[in-house]
Order: structure tokens, then sequence, then C-alpha cells
């Protein structure tokens, strides 16, 4: 009814990226009990309740080891029962799996770098394909990092950012407390590049956490493609600093990231055309699972 089809009408095509924050490993995982979660359930009841000839869900790598039920890791190991069934990694992925194909869907899911298909971006994303006759086969990579394989070169920001010197940007500051360790960083550095006696007081409380940490303080290489582009480009574990400038990335350049076109118009403020651009899938993703889908359907 929503969108104006007849109630007999055969769809061809279901796709979207359900919301990932319950799945992401950012977060508390609380999978299905989260109520962004079960909006994941609901978007698998619209597709076996309408049983389009094909169906595509995008999500976050996270959404590969979520389980149904999520122990905290501070109460896992010794001195503690095992995880159940409902509380092992892949719950999450197994249940959604298996929904779909007892509606009689044949499946073929796989983690893809954004990268490996002409992006500017090393961003990966859990994508399931579903078909009613034949399953869709995994998608073909056209970019690797070094050309290997008779694939081209991975594309790097200098090249995505061609011509953008002239355009005005749009962007948010770091705060100044933070700004000063910026300006001692070259391109492709982070934190660990700091003078040994700053590093523990850039970072804080952190400094002493577990992890590689190699989002804090992390300027972009002209020479390689970008992190994942994410919500805010200046948040302490995920920062997304220009090269050179002593700034975060421009929506321009978020745009540019993505594979969005400069003259795509974004509503609102600054702050909140980071976040649409940033929860986006880039458009060379969405085009090889596009020619995948299409060379399926034509029997290629």
């Amino acid at each position: 009814k929503i969108a104006g089809l007849k109630s007999k009408e055969k769809i061809d095509l279901i796709v979207g990226g359900p919301p990932c924050q319950a799945f992401s490993t950012a977060g508390k995982r609380e999978s299905f009990r989260d109520p962004r979660g079960n909006v994941f359930l609901y978007f698998i009841k619209v597709i076996t309740d309408l049983m389009p000839n094909y169906f595509v869900i995008e999500n976050v790598r996270g959404l590969m080891s979520a389980s149904l039920k999520h122990r905290p890791h501070n109460q896992r190991g010794k001195g503690f029962p095992p995880l159940s069934p409902d509380e092992a990694p892949g719950g999450a992925l197994n249940y959604i799996l298996t929904e779909l194909k007892k509606s009689g869907y044949e499946i073929s899911f796989n983690l893809y770098n954004s990268a490996n298909y002409g992006v500017p971006q090393k961003r990966e994303r859990i994508i399931i394909i579903g078909s009613i006759e034949s399953k869709v086969q995994h998608l073909k990579p056209t970019h690797h990092e070094n050309g290997e394989y008779g694939l081209k070169k991975w594309v790097d920001i200098k090249e995505a950012f061609k011509g953008l010197g002239r355009k005005k940007m749009h962007h948010i500051n770091f705060p100044e407390k933070r700004l000063k360790y910026y300006k001692l960083l070259k391109p492709g550095q982070n934190w660990r590049n700091l003078p040994i006696e700053l590093q523990e007081e850039a970072m804080g409380k952190s400094y002493h956490s577990g992890g590689g940490k190699t989002g804090f303080y992390r300027r972009l290489a002209w020479d390689k493609p970008s992190p994942a582009v994410v919500t805010h480009p200046a948040m302490p574990a995920t920062d997304l600093c220009h090269p050179e400038k002593d700034r975060p990335l421009s929506v321009e350049e978020y745009k540019r990231i993505q594979q969005i076109p400069d003259n795509f118009f974004l509503a609102g403020t600054t702050l909140q055309q980071y976040k649409q651009i940033g929860n986006a899938v880039p458009v060379g993703l969405g085009e090889a699972v596009g020619k995948g889908i299409v060379d399926h359907n034509n029997g290629v």
C-alpha cells in the first residue's frame, strides 16, 4: 500500500540496510533485544510476506559475530558458565539466514571490502543476496590493493579529491586542545607517531586501554583509500583528519569518498549531512551488487 503496488503484483527486488547499531562492535551488541535490531526482524518479515524475486540486505561486519543474546566480555571465561547457544558468536546471522531459507530462498552472503570495487575507501560490509530460483554468485572484484591478479589498483584519496581544491569546504573543527597534536603529524600518521613524551598526554585514559587504537589522531594518507567514513569525523577514536590541513574531512570530501555526486543536495546541518553520508553505501559497492543481480537474472 505504501509503495503503491497492487496486492497481486510481483516484486522484482527489495533492497535495504536495516539499522546496524544493534550488531556493531562499537555498541552494546543487544542484537534483537535492541529496538533497532527488531527493525531487522520486520525487514525479514516484509521479504517473506511479499516474496520478491530477489532481496539484498546490507549490514556491518559485526553481524557476523553477533549473538542472539550478548553476554558482556567481563562475564565470560574463568569463573563463569560457558556460553549458551543463544550467546554463541554468529547466532544472530544464523537466525536471519535460517528464517529466509525457510521461505524458499537460495542465499549467498559475504563480507566485501568496498575498495575492491573502485571505491576510495576501505569499508567492509556484509551483503546478503537472496534469489527465488538459484544462488547469486559472489561479487567479482574489479580492484586489488596493488593491482594484482590483472585487476586495477585501489583508488586513493588523492585521486578521489581531484578538483576539490577550488570548491568551498563545509566542515566542523577539532577542539583546540586536540588540534595541537594534529599539527605534529604527517599524512598517514596517528597518535603513535607523536613524540613519546606527548603520547600519554594526548590519549588520556585511552593510553592504558587495549587494542590498536589506530583511529586516534588519525591523519589520512594521500596514497591510500580512506578508512570507513563514519557519522562524525571528529570523534576521538575514529578521527578522520585531512592529510595536510588541520581539520576533519569536509562534507565535500565525504561525498567523494562515498562516490556521491558533488551536486547531490543534502538537507540539514553540517553534522546531519556527515551522518547521512556516513550511513550510506558507497556507489561502487552498490553498483557491484546491482550488476551481480542483473547478470544472474540474465543468466550470465
